[in-house]
């Protein structure tokens, strides 16, 4: 959660076209997905029934990463961040209905908690400025990325996480390669560090060990534990960009973590 968190401060500092920049992401990050997948001796080949699925997940996760940093781009890292994480509400709705679990009462009442915690971190809420379509982007953002994930569900008991997030960016490369081709190749290498961060910390290594802790636990439980990445991205966003958060937003993190922590014991026990 917290390498994947610094996709926030990421997304506010590169000063590219988004397209350009999930483009750009998802390459390098294929790149290094395949090398380390290399290294590993981790075999490429998927069955032709599960390929359908991965590149489905594949398309839904793009279009999570590119709305995702449009209501970055078009707000700040806390309302980006904060719409965006209603997802472990949309999860807890579809995972009875796509995988067919049984719907745990819990996990409505600590969505409703993360809902509370999220309503107290949006610093500005006014509908007559972007915040409101960057507040749009981030919910619709966060319907892709439940989506993303219950697909992902059932194959990572299958395949391995690396493997998986391997053909995930190269779906997302390939579809936006066209347009890497209207970006300015001066602005690009100007900006390799955080591309390259934002390929390897948040996306190489952050988003496989998020696959690979589906393992372990239902998509609402992971979802839900997933909630403190607002509050990691917000703390980054004050280290690195100066934007400090109101004492409201303060408030609306110890909600989030306490819904995290409430989960997290729940499910030790």
């Amino acid at each position: 959660m917290l390498f994947i968190s610094t996709s926030g401060a990421l997304g506010r500092y590169i000063e590219l076209p988004v397209p350009i920049t999930i483009g750009a992401r998802a390459i390098l990050a294929f790149v290094l997905l395949v090398l380390y997948c290399r290294f590993k001796g981790i075999s490429f080949s998927v069955e032709k029934k599960d390929l359908p699925m991965i590149i489905l997940s594949g398309i839904f996760m793009g279009v999570h990463w590119v709305t995702y940093f449009y209501a970055l781009q078009m707000s700040n890292v806390a309302i980006g961040m904060i719409s965006m994480f209603t997802y472990p509400v949309w999860t807890a709705f579809l995972e009875p209905v796509l995988l067919k679990t049984k719907f745990q009462k819990i996990h409505l009442l600590l969505a409703v908690l993360v809902l509370c915690g999220i309503y107290f971190l949006i610093p500005d809420f006014n509908l007559d400025n972007s915040y409101t379509i960057a507040i749009g982007m981030g919910i619709f953002s966060a319907l892709m990325y439940a989506l993303r994930n219950l697909l992902m569900k059932s194959k990572v008991g299958k395949y391995n996480g690396s493997l998986l997030m391997s053909y995930q960016t190269g779906i997302i490369g390939f579809l936006l390669l066209p347009a890497l081709f209207f970006a300015n190749v001066n602005e690009l290498l100007g900006q390799w560090e955080a591309l390259a961060t934002l390929a390897l910390l948040t996306t190489a290594i952050g988003h496989t060990l998020f696959l690979l802790s589906l393992k372990h636990f239902t998509v609402t439980t992971a979802s839900i534990l997933s909630s403190v990445q607002p509050v990691y991205g917000i703390i980054i966003g004050m280290i690195f960009l100066s934007e400090f958060p109101s004492w409201a937003t303060v408030f609306g993190g110890v909600l989030i973590l306490t819904a995290v922590v409430i989960e997290s014991v729940r499910t030790y026990r």
